[in-house]
């Protein structure tokens, strides 16, 4: 049995409320899906998501990967804007410093072997993906690896051109904050379009 899990990096509660309410005020009259919530589709960066075999032990791995790398109690990342991506796509894009890299590398390493490569959807149509988007997504069946790898907020899905339009619109409907701060590590399920659906395990950044 095929399980569709992420690793992701959880907003601290005030950033949380600030997620949802940016979904809200982008999406205007357009409801955004899936809709972020505090207690269903939390709001997230995923660090790596994909088909893992059933066996995986979500707790143990998360606590291998956050414990591979040397975190602080809250990571601080800076906003570089609410922007598209195709196809239909709403991201508020972030900052992608050494240690998000650092923090994915555990991730791969932790996960490759676990990984159900049999499940890759290889009928996608990746041909609005860039180059190293490709080679991600063949390697690993997720588009953001490695130097691929776009660190992002999901405001969620709409249609293609009132994807854009909202986009081109955001600066007149809402203030993004500058600063995004994380204080969580989650494995979780995926749910509509890759949300974060479920918690199946978390911890601090630090446990120090």
């Amino acid at each position: 049995m095929t399980r569709w899990l992420g690793i992701a990096l959880l907003p601290d509660a005030d950033h949380l409320r600030s997620a949802i309410r940016l979904q809200k005020e982008t999406g205007g009259e357009h409801q955004l899906r899936p809709p972020l919530t505090a207690d269903g589709n939390l709001p997230h960066v995923t660090v790596f998501q994909g088909p893992f075999i059933d066996a995986i032990d979500p707790e143990a791995e998360l606590d291998k990967i956050g414990g591979s790398v040397p975190l602080p109690s809250k990571v601080r990342l800076t906003a570089t804007g609410i922007v598209y991506q195709p196809t239909g796509w709403i991201f508020l894009a972030l900052e992608r410093p050494p240690l998000l890299m650092s923090l994915q590398e555990a991730a791969l390493d932790a996960l490759d072997g676990h990984l159900d490569r049999a499940a890759f959807d290889r009928t996608k149509d990746t041909s609005r993906f860039s180059e190293s988007e490709r080679a991600s997504f063949a390697r690993y069946g997720y588009r953001y690896t490695g130097d691929a790898y776009a660190p992002h907020i999901t405001l969620g899905q709409a249609e293609e051109q009132i994807a854009q339009d909202l986009v081109r619109t955001a600066p007149e409907c809402t203030s993004v904050p500058t600063e995004w701060v994380f204080d969580r590590l989650s494995f979780y399920v995926m749910g509509e379009h890759g949300a974060h659906s479920e918690t199946l395990a978390e911890r601090a950044l630090s446990l120090t």
